[in-house]
């Protein structure tokens, strides 16, 4: 979504249900999304790997330099307990993939399995709360650019902004100034809404 959003280019979008596994199958071979149908017809997995052929295929390439290993770290320890906070509530926003109640449960399901029980992990959100705070501001002095995490549009933002969006499902986030700025400004110029109004 976001590299079709810093382009300007035309894009149709169709969303999955959650539970739905024989679409991605019958296109790729396997359960994941996101999948881009190629003007060819032809259908490519994996999300880097579509930013990647978007960037270089249309236009001027837009993304320029490389993940500082230091974004990386930080970015690392965020994602290692992000959804704990995360996954017990994408369930409750209002988006299409989770318009079904078999969409939830199939999710609940798969993912109970991965992180832990659901309510346990939102019972312990001033925890993780905490913590994720305590990242955000070792990441805030790393923000370079008023559009780009770095001094110019690049991967880093790729990985980063879309960690941070997801974080705005939950209440209670508040973001260093700099930071914040940031997601508000990308989420502009990449025409990807945050869930700041449906945080819980």
């Amino acid at each position: 979504m976001m590299i079709f959003g810093l382009k300007n280019l035309p894009v149709e979008f169709h969303i999955l249900l959650n539970d739905d596994d024989a679409t991605p199958i019958s296109l790729v071979g396997k359960k994941v999304v996101p999948i881009l149908i190629k003007e060819d017809g032809t259908a490519m997995p994996e999300s880097l790997d579509i930013v990647h052929y978007v960037d270089q295929h249309y236009g001027e390439p837009v993304l320029k330099g490389e993940v500082r290993p230091e974004v990386q770290a930080i970015l690392s320890e965020i994602t290692s307990y992000s959804n704990y906070l995360l996954m017990p509530r994408f369930i409750k926003l209002d988006v299409p993939e989770f318009a079904t109640q078999s969409a939830v449960d199939y999710f609940t399901k798969k993912k109970t399995e991965y992180v832990g029980d659901f309510a346990m992990h939102w019972e312990k959100t001033n925890e993780y709360l905490d913590r994720l705070h305590s990242d955000l501001a070792k990441l805030e002095p790393l923000v370079l650019g008023e559009g780009s995490l770095n001094t110019e549009l690049s991967l880093e933002d790729i990985l980063v902004f879309p960690t941070l969006r997801n974080l705005t499902c939950v209440k209670g986030l508040e973001f260093p100034e700099k930071l914040g700025c940031y997601v508000n400004k990308m989420s502009e110029l990449s025409k990807v809404k945050l869930y700041t109004q449906q945080a819980l």
